[in-house]
This record gives C-alpha cells, structure tokens and sequence, in this order.
C-alpha cells in the first residue's frame, strides 16, 4: 500500500479537530500547520502524534500550500480542521492505496446543517482530498483554496463530514467575510461588477440548490441553507457593485459637511 501523509491547517480548532485526527490516525504521517492557537488546539495535535508546524497566517491558499511541502509521502490527503472522513471513506482510501489507478480523487461531503447532517440523497458536492504530491498543489485563491491536480481525477464514493456550520449565526458570520475576501480578489482582478447579476442569480442559486441539488430533502434547514447560500451569491455581487460606486462617486452623492466614509478595504487607506 502506498504511503500516506494527512495535513491540516489550523487556528482555534479545538472543537473539531479531535474528529477530525481520530478519521485520519492510521495516517503514516499528519502534518500540522498552526497559525497561532490559543486553546487546546496543540494539545489535541500533539495527542496524536503530529508533526505540528507554526505559521502566521498567510492566507487560505498559502497557507494550505505551504502545509503540502512539508508532507513527505506522494499521496496526501487534505482535511480542514472542521472536517473528518467517515469510517467508510477511510477504508476506501485505504482500498485506493494498495493500488492507485488515478492521480488524485474527489470524495463526496455531508455538511453540518445547523442543527442536522444533510440528508446523504441530496446531491452533494465532491472535493478533491486525496492526490498525488508531485501531481498537485494548492491554489492561491483568497477563500476557496483548493487542491488542482495535473492528471487524471477520479471520485471516492464514502462521504467525508464537514462539521463548520453549528448554527445560523457562525453561517451568516462566514457568508459576510467570505464575501468581503472574494471581492478583494475581483477588485484586484480588475472585474467590473454587474448589476443585474443582483437580480438574476440570487434567485437561480436558490431554486438550484432547493430543487436541483435537492436540498429540499433536508426539510427546513435545506429551505435556510439554500436561502443563505443566495444571499451569499448577492453580497458578493453587492458589494463589488458598493466598491465601485465609491470609486466613482467619492463624497459627491453626500450633503456638504457630511463625515468622511471609513475605507471598504485596507487597500483604500491613504498612505
């Protein structure tokens, strides 16, 4: 069987990680790359044996990346601190690696719905988690890194668990800064917002999510899920609209006297 190095990126995960190390402990090796704990994530890590790295952050894609280089085996696999592999998708990997027949494999994800696991009908979304080193990498994006693999891809059919939306306030919390990251990243792309991408993909999100992908099944918690994850769509779109507009306009839409608007992004702080 091929040898396997398990990595994981954290900060204040010690709610978590414990599920998430326990999936992967027949690992022939876990790399750890803290980016500064205060709690017991560290004491967790070091209960089961990680080789535990530090790292100030340095963003989701870097940060992920630089995690990779110090996995020492050519099959790796990459879980989030909030995620873990069910019990049959850590013998699939197993299976896999006794004789490997792709490059890398996507494995499918129940979510943590608030207050449920989604329903395992509805029609989940696959990651790429278990690949060949010197085939991928990890991409620079500002929230949704991921891994890219040159090669042929090929998809597990056990589940892996994310564990990351307790409730509606953490979602809603994640939806405002995710956002925020992601139009950081079209500002600096040079993207030009819009505007009826606000009226037209809100609407299409949701009806793809409820119906399409059957998040219906999942009572109401799919009904709020899929809601969130519109207005998710929205902000992003929203808010690259915002950033122009003050771009373009500056103070000359406000009353005279009225107070300076504080910057959107640090970027826009003078120097």
């Amino acid at each position: 069987m091929e040898k396997l190095s398990a990595f994981v990126t954290t900060f204040n995960n010690d709610r978590t990680l414990a599920s998430c190390l326990e999936s992967v402990k027949w690992a022939d090796e876990i790399v750890l790359l803290d980016s500064g704990s205060t709690d017991a994530t560290l004491a967790i890590a070091k209960q089961y044996g990680c080789q535990i790295f530090h790292q100030p952050f340095l963003g989701y894609g870097k940060q992920k990346q630089l995690a990779l280089t110090k996995t020492t085996h050519l099959w790796v696999l990459l879980l989030d601190a909030d995620e873990a592999l069910s019990l049959e998708a850590q013998q699939e990997v197993r299976d896999v690696l006794q004789h490997p027949d792709a490059d890398g494999y996507d494995i499918p994800r129940l979510e943590q719905m608030f207050w449920r696991m989604n329903n395992p009908h509805t029609r989940l979304n696959k990651f790429l988690r278990l690949f060949r080193k010197d085939k991928g990498h990890i991409t620079d994006m500002p929230i949704h890194a991921a891994p890219k693999v040159d090669g042929v891809i090929k998809s597990l059919n056990s589940v892996f668990y994310h564990y990351g939306e307790t409730d509606i306030d953490v979602k809603v919390s994640k939806l405002n800064a995710y956002s925020t990251g992601l139009v950081k990243d079209k500002v600096a792309k040079g993207t030009r917002p819009n505007p009826w991408m606000l009226v037209i993909y809100p609407p299409f999100y949701f009806l793809r999510a409820y119906f399409f992908k059957r998040a219906f099944m999942n009572g109401w918690g799919g009904f709020i899920t899929s809601f969130c994850g519109a207005f998710y769509v929205f902000l992003k779109y929203a808010k690259l609209y915002e950033y122009h507009q003050r771009k373009r306009y500056g103070k000359s839409m406000m009353p005279p006297g009225a107070p300076d608007n504080p910057p959107v992004y640090e970027s826009d702080k003078p120097c």
